[in-house]
């Protein structure tokens, strides 16, 4: 048997040797003819192997490459792996995210009668952290019987005040304290989140969650439309990768991305979004570096935190905790599945797929998610279906409404004195404020309408129409002038506390975040009420204004002494008053050149009659008058005769504080933002009170409140009353070159401002521009539980309120039926009734400057305001009606002449001021 070779034999070879028999015959030298021989197969040949050695100078070559290659990758992959294994540890060592502070509003509080029922007192708690029956170090909260009972927990703002609620028919029955105690009219519910700080100069937003956190539907949502395999692959996809790159061969373009979950939370945190190979590769290995430090829910968590999800306002939303919020309003953990799927739908192409800029683009990629969901098999058809037929169902877009972003600002501002930016962006504070959300969204609605209603007008004023042409071929062309649109500053506070409770401080924080609230700006007639204030304030302080006289008949001249009331006569006639040493005269103008002669100081403030304020301060003291207003704090005020007019700047935050004067009883309330500062286990870090003074006496507190009751039922606020709103109020309207409203009701106070930036003149009255915008906030303000309980203002003890005769101004009996009702200091009212005699009732500057007869008495006025009828809106006129004046026409006086002044178009044309002021008024255009 022949030898078969061992490398055939092993490759399993079925090779045979047999014995042949071999006859051999010698040529002739002819050749032979063959015979024909049956075909046969050929024996299978022994394979031949090449026996490579390493001296064959090839192998060698080879060899020595291949080293030479596989030393370099692992060098380079080495160096890459070490640089980027540092990055990772440094960022994760240093805390993956900033961990910014965090806004609360205030407390809402819960009274008796208060229609509620328990799954509404259920879910506000669950939006600010309480749990059912569970542990939440907020608190808990359980079902018991007819009410909800609530256990603030260790971390709660409120401490351990436990309380029962109980409801009946959909209102609160009672409130009793935890346990069977007391019962109590009202509960704080734990403070609501408004929102984070920003973060750094990108001015990014997020809120950061758990993983257990996130709801199923979320994660489910998310892996179906991004990465299907995220729990099998250990940071790539190579099958998607590979399907990824034939499609930008096919298409000659970097369109597909490919990228994992991990990949995608590697080229957030360390790489730029650029889509080019080298980035893709750095992807990959920080993917890997990441899969092999955390683990697969820690990684979803880090992304579900960090992923870009659009833009609001100025602010970058990033991860679903900051979505859930802007976009819905509410926590992600109670997110549902067509909500889930929108969000997750946004990953792609936030602002491309924005729900408010393009709905129907989101609604279209919401549904795909859903599809998606589906072929995952996390939900069933018929779920995807239910979920399609849903609408988008967005909160409000306007970040004022929800955010507050002014207020916000003004809260940073306020803290940074006390806690440094680190401190701030991450250590997660608690800063519980004092805005609350529901009044913060009124404010809000009241800017975007009344501002509506400003641009309207604006516009209307700037428009021209001319005719070009003659004939039937003559063509009106329509002209809009350019100019800036005017800008808006909305507060409101509590005058008891001080605690603003809503802040708006321009039309839009995403095109201009300048806080108009802290501008200051001429305040206009909305300083008149502290001239009337310092001259009532005369019947306190024993200081009485007196005036000589001479009797019309013998000639003899006499003093005449008394105190100011709101029924004191002033002459509004033009004065004149030298300033600069004589250099200069001093000569106030009122609206559309018209002069009343001698009218009650009521009415005078009711219809914003300045040359009788300016009457009236200069005869209590300018001085008196700018010390009662920087005590009230408008800390600008100077002892000019242009300070009655408020040509003082103060911005409308100082305003909102200084009118807390009269809606507080005499006791200014310093405008509060901040409560309390906490650390992120609830321990207390620093609280905030309002600081108190006593500036006025309550009676001239109240006094004057009546009077600004009159100017919003009677005079030029009136069209707070037109626009629907019936609450008692008191307010004053002011202009300058801007608009401006100041009003109150018995718990909430508020200033509107309307101006251009650039100072030009806005050319609209307080009454028409800011008005508005004051009664659309109040109306939706009174419609809240904590706001509806509006009531006639309290008088205090020393205040009378005496019915006069309006003709005569005296004590009205039933012979003088024509009447109306006027608060006095006990001791100051009038002693004689109507039908006594005519009684000389002139004012001081009427005895001083008009000697002479009393005054017939004028026709009395109708009870109720003018008719306005076939008025144009926003140009209301109405007459003071209770005093008993007739209003007078009147030429311009000779100073008037002299400068050559024309009429004026506004409520109080430039704060009254017709003379050079040669630094007298220092603030004023």
């Amino acid at each position: 048997m022949l030898p078969i070779s061992r490398k055939a034999r092993d490759l399993g070879h079925p090779l045979r040797i047999h014995n042949v028999a071999i006859k051999v015959k010698v040529p002739d030298g002819k050749p032979a003819a063959r015979a024909p021989q049956p075909r046969r197969r050929s024996p299978a040949r022994p394979l031949r192997v090449r026996h490579f050695s390493f001296k064959d100078p090839l192998v060698k070559i080879l060899s020595a490459a291949f080293l030479l290659i596989c030393i370099i990758f692992a060098c380079v992959f080495s160096y890459y792996y070490l640089k980027y294994e540092r990055v990772v540890d440094r960022r994760m060592a240093g805390g993956i995210f900033t961990n910014a502070a965090k806004i609360y509003a205030r407390p809402r509080t819960v009274f008796v009668g208060e229609k509620l029922d328990a799954n509404e007192v259920a879910a506000e708690l669950r939006r600010a952290g309480y749990s059912e029956g569970g542990s939440s170090p907020i608190g808990r909260y359980s079902f018991v019987g007819d009410g909800v009972q609530i256990t603030p927990g260790p971390q709660s703002f409120h401490g351990s005040d436990s309380a029962v609620i109980h409801l009946r028919a959909g209102k609160v029955a009672s409130i009793t304290e935890a346990g069977g105690g007391q019962q109590l009219e009202g509960y704080e519910l734990e403070p609501q989140l408004v929102t984070a700080l920003f973060e750094g100069q990108d001015r990014s937003k997020r809120e950061l969650i758990k993983f257990q956190d996130i709801p199923p539907v979320m994660v489910n949502a998310t892996l179906a439309i991004e990465d299907r395999r995220f729990f099998e692959h250990n940071g790539i996809n190579f099958y998607r990768l590979f399907e990824a790159a034939l499609v930008d061969v096919r298409e000659g373009r970097h369109g597909q991305g490919g990228s994992t979950i991990t990949m995608q939370l590697s080229r957030g945190f360390f790489l730029t979004p650029e889509k080019t190979l080298k980035r893709k590769l750095m992807e990959m290995m920080i993917a890997i570096e990441l899969e092999q430090k955390f683990s697969k829910q820690r990684i979803f968590e880090m992304y579900a935190n960090q992923v870009y999800l659009g833009q609001r306002g100025s602010f970058t939303i990033n991860g679903f905790g900051e979505a859930a919020h802007a976009y819905f309003n509410k926590d992600v953990k109670n997110l549902t599945l067509p909500e889930a799927a929108l969000l997750a739908g946004m990953i792609q192409r936030p602002n491309y797929l924005s729900p408010y800029q393009h709905p129907k683009r989101a609604l279209e990629r919401r549904n795909l998610v859903l599809d998606s969901m589906v072929d995952t098999g996390a939900i069933t058809r018929d779920e995807a279906e239910r979920a399609k037929a849903m609408p988008l169902q967005l909160a409000t877009p306007n970040v004022e409404a929800s955010d507050a972003p002014y207020f916000v600002d003004l809260v940073k501002d306020q803290l940074a004195p006390q806690f440094n930016e680190e401190e701030l962006n991450n250590h997660a504070l608690r800063i519980y404020t004092t805005i609350d959300p529901e009044l913060q969204r009124a404010a809000a609605e009241a800017v975007a309408i009344g501002m509506a209603l400003v641009d309207e007008q604006v516009t209307k004023r700037r428009t021209h129409v001319t005719r070009i042409g003659t004939g039937k071929d003559a063509v009106k062309e329509v002209k809009v002038d350019n100019g800036p649109m005017p800008q808006v500053a909305l507060v409101a506070l509590d005058p008891h506390t001080g605690e603003v409770l809503a802040l708006v401080g321009g039309r839009n924080y995403g095109m201009s975040q300048l806080n108009h609230a802290l501008a200051k700006r001429p305040t206009g007639s909305i300083f008149k009420p502290f001239v009337y204030a310092t001259a009532i304030n005369t019947a306190v302080t024993g200081q009485s204004l007196t005036a000589a006289s001479a009797d019309p008949n013998t000639g003899v001249v006499t003093e005449d002494s008394g105190v100011f009331t709101p029924a004191s006569l002033i002459d509004d006639s033009q004065v004149s008053i030298a300033i600069n040493n004589g250099d200069d005269v001093y000569e106030p103008r009122n609206y559309h050149e018209t002069f009343h002669g001698e009218v009650t100081a009521r009415y005078a403030l009711a219809e914003s009659l300045n040359n009788a304020t300016v009457r009236l301060g200069e005869e209590v003291g300018f001085d008196k008058v700018a010390a009662l207003a920087r005590a009230a704090g408008i800390t600008s005020a100077r002892g000019t005769p242009s300070v009655a007019l408020g040509s003082y700047g103060a911005t409308p935050v100082e305003m909102a504080g200084a009118y807390t004067v009269f809606a507080n009883g005499g006791t200014r309330m310093s405008p509060l933002m901040v409560r309390s500062v906490r650390d992120v286990k609830g321990n207390i870090l620093n609280n905030y009170q309002s600081e108190s003074k006593d500036v006025l006496d309550p009676r001239v507190a109240y006094v004057m409140t009546t009077m600004m009751e009159a100017v919003v039922n009677n005079g030029t606020g009136y069209p707070v009353r037109a626009r629907g709103f019936t609450a008692p109020a008191a307010g004053k309207t002011g202009t300058s070159h801007d608009a401006w409203f100041a009003g109150y009701t018995t718990n909430l106070l508020c200033i509107v401002w309307v101006g251009n930036d650039d100072y030009t003149d806005i050319k609209l009255a307080g009454g028409a521009a800011a008005a508005p915008i004051w009664a659309e906030f109040m109306k939706r303000a009174v419609q809240l539980p904590q706001y509806a309980n509006t009531k006639d203002f309290p008088a205090p003890s020393g205040v009378v309120n005496v019915t006069l005769d309006k003709a005569t101004n005296l004590i009205a009996t039933p012979s003088c039926p024509q009447d109306y009702t006027v608060a006095f200091i006990a001791g100051t009212e009038p002693k004689e009734t109507c039908d006594q005699g005519t009684g000389d009732h002139r004012g001081f500057f009427t005895k001083i400057f008009g000697l002479g007869s009393p005054p017939a008495a004028p026709p009395a006025n109708t009870n109720g305001p003018v008719s306005t009828a076939g008025t144009p809106p926003g140009q209301i006129t109405t007459v003071e009606q209770g005093d008993g004046q007739q209003p007078k026409k009147k030429k311009r006086g000779f100073f008037s002449r002299l400068f050559g002044r024309g009429d004026s178009s506004d409520e109080e044309q430039n704060n009254g001021t017709g003379a050079p002021q040669n630094g007298n008024n220092p603030n004023q255009k």
